[in-house]
């Protein structure tokens, strides 16, 4: 059966994005005692995390590491699928949206705004 056309991406993201969205669960569930407990703890939630935003974190450098507006408009799409309501359905169309974005970063990376192009001028100047 195909899955409906407002589930993420993947499995893998659906998964860890219901555990980023409602960590609840698992401070309740998996509470672990001490700093090696807590150690664990934020080692697994920061695995969920990774797994439902690895492909984000990709496109940052696609982008430009540097490039605070395209740090920007990635952390808003993030915040948007965490914390929003409906953001969980909104992963499909992201998902076409940054497609289209790395396609046209990679046909004409020079019309592409605030990118950062390797071996170009530095985008901001130290000092003097």
């Amino acid at each position: 059966m195909p899955a409906p056309s407002n589930a993420p991406a993947t499995p893998l993201k659906s998964v860890c994005l219901r555990h980023c969205r409602s960590p609840l669960h698992f401070i309740l569930g998996g509470w672990r005692e001490g700093w090696l407990g807590a150690l664990r703890m934020g080692s697994e939630h920061g695995a969920y995390c990774v797994g439902c935003c690895w492909g984000l974190m990709v496109v940052l450098f696609a982008l430009g590491v540097m490039s605070l507006f395209w740090m920007v408009a990635v952390a808003a799409v993030i915040f948007a699928q965490k914390i929003l309501p409906g953001g969980e359905r909104a992963t499909r169309a992201l998902a076409v949206v940054f497609v289209a974005l790395g396609i046209w970063v990679a046909v004409a990376p020079g019309s592409v705004p605030e990118l950062t192009q390797p071996g170009g001028p530095p985008a901001m100047k130290m000092g003097p």
